[in-house]
Parts: structure tokens; C-alpha cells; sequence
């Protein structure tokens, strides 16, 4: 079962040089977020950034015709090696949140890393021209009670998702564009967090959840349910 909320978490410091993040809502300590409490018939797409950018222009233009937000999940190598991309998504009114400086397994990692890892990326993401704060989300899924109440003591609110797409899988791991979408259509509920990849699969090369996400947003639609991005945790 998910570990049950904080409420006496500690206040998270403030990073030098950079304003202090507002505090945490309550409700919010303790856990790493399967659905958006009270979001009611809404969905939020959110895209995970680590390795290249080869889905990006796909997914942007995507979300723009179909004039839907999503929020990406940026590691600092990442953005440090894609500034313009970081800088085309914020342009384009997407939420961006932290995804760890180098992608490690956190719950292997000593507190001083894990500090290490989320405030590095931070760095590189703000010299990109985005704003990650509160917003993260644990490499590979990877957390425990311990690196969930290290990140929250950071300013930080850890946030999993409701269904993968497995769009990572790539062709070469089985997986299709009308596989991508079935996944998601076959397991909405309200405040559902959707997680697919900006990069393409290592192997073939495939980007199967920018091929498959037109499909999804209009099949979401169709299933009766909007759009919100992970903002939508912090208040209406």
C-alpha cells in the first residue's frame, strides 16, 4: 500500500541563489501520487525526458493541434543538453517538473545524493528557462518512505502515475501505436496520470507514444473526460 500522508514533514530549505518554494500542501506529504485528487473528469498527460529528444516536435505539434497542456518531466542532463527544447515546451505553456539530475535508483542513493540529484537538475532546468518546482518524479519509479519524505523536505511533491503506456518498449519490445492507445483508453478514471516518453526506444528507434498520442487525446475525448496538468494538485 502507498504510505500515508506527513503532515509534520519538515519545511524544505531554500536552494541559494533562488526564491524559497511556497509550502507544500498537507495532503500532499507522505506519498507519490497515483491520480489528482478531486481533478473529476480531467486526465493529465505527462511526458517523461531522459534520454533524447527524438518524440519532441511530434508531441509538441500534437499538443498544439489538439490544443491540450501536458507537463514534462525533465531530468538536468536532459536539459542541459536540450535547452531550446526546454525552452520550446515552457514557449508553449507546458508545466515542467523534475525527473532527478541523472536518472539514478534513488532508494539506493545516501540523503546527501538524493539532495544532490534533484537540486543539480533544478539548477540545470531553471538555466533552461523552466521552473520544475514542487513537481517530481522518481527515475524508473523507483522510492520508498525514506527518498518520499527526502524529496517532500526539498519542496518537493513526488508524482507516479495511474497507467505506463509502455510506449518505452519500442516495436522491438512488442509494443505498437494502437497498443499505446489501447492501454490508455482501457484504464481512464478521473484525475488518471498518464506517463509516456519523449525519447525513443534504444533499440529500434521507435517513438510509439508520439506516434500513438493524437490517438489518445482523441479517444480520452471521446470517452467523455479533459485535459489538466499537474498544477492541478496544488488547487483548482
Amino acid at each position: 500500500p502507498e504510505p500515508g500522508p506527513t503532515a509534520s514533514s519538515p519545511a524544505p530549505p531554500a536552494t541559494p541563489g533562488a526564491t524559497a518554494a511556497p509550502p507544500l500542501p498537507p495532503g500532499l506529504l507522505g506519498q507519490d501520487l497515483t491520480i489528482i485528487p478531486g481533478a473529476g473528469n480531467n486526465i493529465a498527460l505527462t511526458f517523461d525526458a531522459g534520454a533524447n529528444a527524438a518524440g519532441l516536435d511530434s508531441i509538441l505539434a500534437t499538443l498544439a493541434n489538439r490544443q491540450v497542456k501536458g507537463t514534462f518531466f525533465l531530468t538536468g542532463a536532459w536539459a542541459a543538453s536540450n535547452p531550446s527544447g526546454v525552452a520550446r515546451i515552457v514557449a508553449s505553456g507546458h508545466r515542467v517538473g523534475n525527473h532527478s539530475m541523472t536518472h539514478p535508483a534513488m532508494t539506493r542513493l545516501p540523503e546527501q545524493a538524493i539532495s544532490a540529484e534533484i537540486r543539480d537538475a533544478e539548477a540545470a532546468i531553471t538555466a533552461a528557462g523552466g521552473d520544475p518546482r514542487p513537481l517530481f518524479r522518481f527515475p524508473f519509479g523507483d522510492r520508498d518512505e525514506r527518498t518520499i519524505n527526502a524529496v517532500n523536505s526539498l519542496g518537493y511533491v513526488p508524482v507516479r502515475w495511474t497507467v505506463d503506456t509502455l510506449g518505452w518498449k519500442g516495436t522491438s519490445g512488442g509494443m505498437s501505436r494502437s497498443g499505446v492507445a489501447e492501454r490508455v483508453l482501457g484504464n481512464l478514471q478521473p484525475g488518471g496520470i498518464i506517463l509516456m516518453h519523449l525519447g525513443s526506444n534504444p533499440d529500434d528507434g521507435s517513438t510509439l507514444d508520439a506516434d500513438a498520442l493524437a490517438d489518445v487525446i482523441d479517444g480520452i475525448r471521446s470517452a467523455g473526460y479533459g485535459f489538466v496538468t499537474l498544477d492541478r494538485l496544488l488547487g483548482p
